[in-house]
């Protein structure tokens, strides 16, 4: 007797096989059996006639922690109607462990208002107490950010440190990696990082090599300096030995798209001929969902938070920056407030509609709007070519991520209505299925198989996921079922609180969450810990 029994279905494997159609016996947390087993009883039994059955998707670069959506959005519905049963957090330099000190949790006051959130928690064992005891809707593994260890051995300084700091984040590193992190993420393009030295991160990288670990990079640039960011990444590789990912990888703007055939051949050429263990991760958008400072050069960018605002006080050094950004020659027609701390009426307004409405220049616009909401406001903006997403998605090395957060329905209705979040990015609701709609559907760039494996056994190798990402006797029952012919993204950049539709069924560790549409409010999520699944 098989607790749940999925039957009829065309199932793909996770590991970038053709499809069968075979039935799935579920028994507690894990699939015990597959084939015919069309006699066999079980206390539930799904007719997945039509559908496609695929292991629960896999979202290697996700922000519900450093957004706080993990806590405050629980059930985390809008991954779970895209299919995503794993995400993995503490990227981009940000983790929520350890925190050490007060200023910890400062690494994720850019996304989050810090003001509100209570921390009763150092380590990341004691992290991983609280996430137990808060009954996840989604399973969640964690890396380690960078960024939030320097807080932790230096406080808000953001300069190189020092051999005895290096010491004490080695030490903390290889702490959490023994509590069941995943790696370790860095964002050398923050001002916190920015100074980092090549042999901190080489040496951090090595001790997560020591524990099989990835280590993930947000690029240092994204622009016009893309190929010596990509080359320095690379160098850390080869140095350390570690698995390396690159995250949301894409090349921002018009003047830097021509570039993109030469960070194709260094990739490539690192993977093959100096046998470098190299990975991307894209998100299927043209337009990216960033932090307004971003625009700001990098020597505006030192202090932290209070750094900047000073900076931008002195007049003299308001006029560098407002030339600074008049040279990016930016389109802002295109650049959308998606969310702001204190001045909601911008939000869903391009900045030239508000610097039309205000009569002063958008340079002027994007400082004062910066100044009011104390750097906490968030854009959408059109900078990725088309053509790049369409030739990456098919390169053997990159996987699906959706670099968004977890929403829950209830909070929707009452936040959507007041603007409280402002507005998230559609990749938050929609990622995987437009991967399925747009690039196996609609333009045929890949096969069901290749995608679904880019969902869920490719990131779950190169992680170090044991037992999930695949369809497989004893693997655990992270479970998708979905309608091929009705499978579509539905969010967009004006009304991005729309569910997808097609996803029928969701099982996470045995547990049915999502019931023929439906959710069925079982918190069924749980916390991954390296080398344990």
């Amino acid at each position: 007797m098989y607790d749940i029994l999925i039957k009829n279905g065309r199932v793909f494997d996770g590991l970038g096989n053709a499809s069968t159609r075979i039935d799935i016996g579920i028994k507690g947390d894990k699939i015990v059996k597959f084939g015919d087993l069309l006699k066999e009883k079980s206390e539930k039994i799904i007719d997945a006639e039509n559908f496609y059955v695929t292991p629960g998707f896999i979202d290697i670069t996700n922000h519900s922690d450093a957004r706080w959506t993990l806590f405050s959005d629980q059930s985390q519905e809008s991954l779970i109607r895209q299919g995503i049963t794993t995400v993995v957090g503490g990227n981009c330099g940000s983790s929520l462990a350890p925190i050490i000190s007060g200023k910890g949790i400062e690494t994720i006051q850019k996304w989050t208002n810090i003001s509100e959130i209570n921390v009763n928690w150092q380590g990341l064992n004691e992290f991983f107490s609280v996430l137990d005891s808060e009954k996840l809707g989604i399973n969640f593994a964690t890396l380690i950010g960078h960024g939030t260890l320097r807080r932790a051995a230096m406080n808000d300084a953001t300069k190189a440190a020092k051999n005895n700091e290096i010491k004490e984040m080695e030490f903390l590193l290889k702490e959490a990696m023994e509590e069941g992190a995943f790696g370790i993420s860095f964002d050398l393009s923050s001002s916190h990082e920015r100074e980092s030295s090549a042999d901190e991160i080489i040496r951090l990288s090595k001790i997560a090599a020591e524990y099989n670990g990835l280590t993930k990079h947000h690029l240092k640039n994204e622009g016009g300096e893309i190929l010596s960011a990509i080359a320095e990444i690379i160098n850390f590789a080869k140095i350390s030995k570690a698995k390396t990912q690159i995250s949301h990888f894409k090349i921002l703007g018009r003047k830097s798209w021509g570039r993109f055939p030469d960070a194709i051949f260094i990739i490539e050429s690192a993977i093959k001929n100096d046998k470098v263990k190299l990975t991307l991760d894209i998100f299927p958008y043209t337009k990216t969902g960033s932090n307004l400072y971003a625009f700001l050069p990098f020597w505006a960018k030192s202090g932290g938070k209070e750094g900047i605002l000073n900076f931008l006080k002195d007049a003299a050094n308001r006029k560098k920056v407002i030339g600074y950004l008049e040279e990016l020659t930016l389109h802002y027609d295109k650049i959308i407030v998606a969310s702001a701390l204190e001045e909601l009426s911008g939000v869903g307004k391009t900045i030239k509609d508000i610097s039309q409405n205000s009569g002063i220049s958008p340079e002027e616009t994007i400082i004062n709007l910066l100044e009011v909401n104390r750097l906490k406001a968030s854009i959408f903006n059109e900078t990725i070519f088309p053509e790049h997403i369409e030739s990456l998605i098919k390169k053997f090395y990159v996987m699906v991520a959706s670099n968004g957060e977890g929403y829950d329905s209830e909070k929707i209705k009452t936040q959507n209505s007041k603007l409280k979040t402002g507005l998230p990015h559609p990749r938050s609701f929609g990622a995987f299925p437009k991967v399925f709609s747009e690039f196996v559907k609609n333009k045929s760039l890949l096969g069901w198989q290749e995608a679904v494996y880019k969902m869920t056994g490719f990131p779950a190798s190169v992680l170090g996921l044991q037992k999930r990402g695949v369809i497989a006797k004893g693997a655990f029952a992270d479970i998708l079922i979905f309608n091929p012919e009705t499978i579509q993204d539905k969010s967009t950049y004006s009304n991005p609180f729309q569910f997808s539709e097609g996803i029928e069924n969701v099982v996470i560790n045995g547990k049915i969450v999502l019931e023929k549409g439906f959710l069925t409010h079982e918190t069924a999520g749980r916390v991954l810990k390296n080398s344990t699944g």
